[in-house]
């Protein structure tokens, strides 16, 4: 291992990948880029930077050390690999683990063991995870006929087909295969399961065309909620209508849980066939300008307000001001009193 002189000064001579891989195991990359990289052995913090190490590197050492030891330098659990690989959420990877479908260089791994997929080969069910990769998020706007899934069964299209992208990407939650309208791919596993898991509540928008004229008591009915042929009743919803289109109309629907084909359900059983539905928002998410098949990168405050790391601003109630009583009407103050003498009266 790289040894530390007395008098703090880097080591002569170029390190070798194994001794800068052992150094960044011990750190994490937030301390390497805000503290200029200072790392730790033994709870003992050493006096070699970032920089120096990586620039007394070769260069293929620094493209190992970009790929293997930056983008992910410490182990981590198992459960939380496969979850930021979109298996699940890290409950339901602890139960492949628990079944001996998780193994880890050829062995059966075992609840709580860690690993680093720079190093390891992680596989579940023979089928190895991918290496670790950037965090991405897109969001797409899926056309009708065109299936919510990583990889299709049939020879039907996918919404991975629709983005030219290497890497490994999947579809947060499912909208129906003759729906359209907005859809989230990403690699990022915790963000999935906050915006897929019920006691998170979030929000989904959308546009729908029924293909007849409801009535209030109809849209009321819909808010409150309605049981389905199975004998659950959906959640409370906003619905509200919006414009009419020759026969039928336009309604907005906004809900908290997403059951399979659950706004068709609910409008065949109010008598409100549905003809069309657009989804326009998942929870701060919006849909904006993209048509039919395009595509576009989140920005970096569209995934802090995903996760709940934005600030929000929440606007002030203005209360109504009452109307001042006579009796409360304050007095006009007196007049300071001064040290000027007063005027005499003019004769």
């Amino acid at each position: 291992l790289v040894s530390i002189p007395a008098d703090g000064n880097p080591p002569a001579g170029k390190p070798s990948l194994e001794q800068v891989y052992f150094l960044y195991r011990c750190c994490s990359v937030e301390k390497v880029l805000k503290r200029l990289g200072f790392v730790h052995s033994s709870s003992t913090y050493c006096p070699i930077s970032f920089h120096t190490v990586y620039a007394n590197s070769s260069r293929r050492t620094r493209v190992k050390i970009a790929n293997s030891v930056i983008i992910r330098p410490m182990e981590e659990r198992l459960q939380k690999l496969l979850a930021h690989a979109g298996y699940g959420s890290r409950r339901a990877c602890e139960e492949f683990i628990v079944a001996g479908r998780v193994r880890v260089n050829g062995q059966i791994a075992t609840l709580g063991q860690k690993a680093d997929l720079s190093v390891d080969k992680v596989t579940l069910d023979g089928k190895a995870l991918p290496k670790a990769e950037a965090l991405t998020y897109i969001a797409l706007y899926k056309p009708r006929n065109v299936l919510s899934a990583a990889e299709g069964q049939d020879e039907r299209q996918t919404v991975r087909d629709l983005i030219p992208l290497e890497g490994h990407l999947y579809p947060v939650g499912r909208l129906d295969y003759d729906s359209e309208g907005l859809i989230l791919m990403t690699n990022d596993g915790d963000l999935t399961n906050k915006l897929t898991h019920p006691k998170f509540g979030h929000e989904k928008e959308y546009r729908v065309l029924i293909a007849r004229r409801p009535d209030e008591k109809q849209l009321e009915t819909w808010r409150r909620g309605v049981v389905l042929e199975d004998g659950d009743k959906t959640a409370p919803a906003d619905v509200s209508f919006l414009s009419t289109a020759g026969k039928g109309a336009w309604i907005r629907v906004v809900m908290g849980e997403g059951k399979k084909r659950q706004i068709r359900e609910v409008g065949r059983l109010l008598g409100l066939p549905v003809v069309k539905i657009i989804r326009l928002r998942i929870g701060t998410l919006r849909l904006g300008h993209l048509k039919p098949r395009e595509w576009r990168h989140l920005t970096s405050e569209e995934v802090a307000e995903l996760k709940g790391e934005a600030k929000t601003f929440t606007p002030m109630k203005r209360t109504a001001r009452k109307p001042l009583n006579p009796k409360d009407k304050p007095k006009r103050p007196l007049p300071k009193r001064t040290d000027k003498p007063s005027r005499k009266p003019s004769p």
